[in-house]
């Protein structure tokens, strides 16, 4: 089972999901290039796993390629962390390496919702105006279901 809400405003979205699963899986599967290859990208989407770097400490960084399954097309998104509180937080710098204006900063939290249910909390905040058309919403919840799919496994 994973419950789902999301809120939106002009510069930031927050999507809230409770997941089947203790918090330390979830966090972990944050944080592990084998998981973030099988859950990271909407539908129609993949993110292969040589493509994915993470070194999950202050100051450290993470890059992946997502690529469009029906045309290939490629995606390049990286950022720095600035916050992990293993297994309760992470935050960190979220975009477009080729567009510097384009980077959004993302906190998600990790709370233990008892019977071994986390209740992840994801927040995204833009450095300007998300436009409707964007996808973000919407590609980032797609990516939290197929986390709940891993996390079923």
């Amino acid at each position: 089972m994973s419950e789902s809400t999301l809120v939106t405003a002009e510069r930031e979205f927050t999507i809230t999901r409770v997941f089947d699963a203790p918090r330390e899986l979830v966090f972990h599967a944050w944080t592990d290039p084998d998981q973030i290859a099988e859950w990271a990208g909407p539908h129609g989407f993949s993110t292969p796993r040589d493509s994915i770097v993470v070194e999950p400490a202050v100051g450290g960084r993470y890059e992946s390629l997502m690529v469009s399954d029906a045309d290939g097309t490629t995606f390049p998104s990286s950022g720095v962390f600035r916050e992990i509180v293993e297994p309760e937080r992470l935050v960190f710098t979220w975009g477009d390496p080729t567009s510097p204006d384009s980077i959004s900063i993302i906190t998600v939290t990790f709370d233990e919702s008892g019977d071994n249910k986390t209740t992840m909390t994801f927040h995204l905040l833009a450095p300007g105006p998300l436009s409707p058309d964007d996808g973000a919403a919407e590609g980032w919840g797609q990516s939290l279901d197929r986390l709940a799919e891993l996390l079923r496994r």
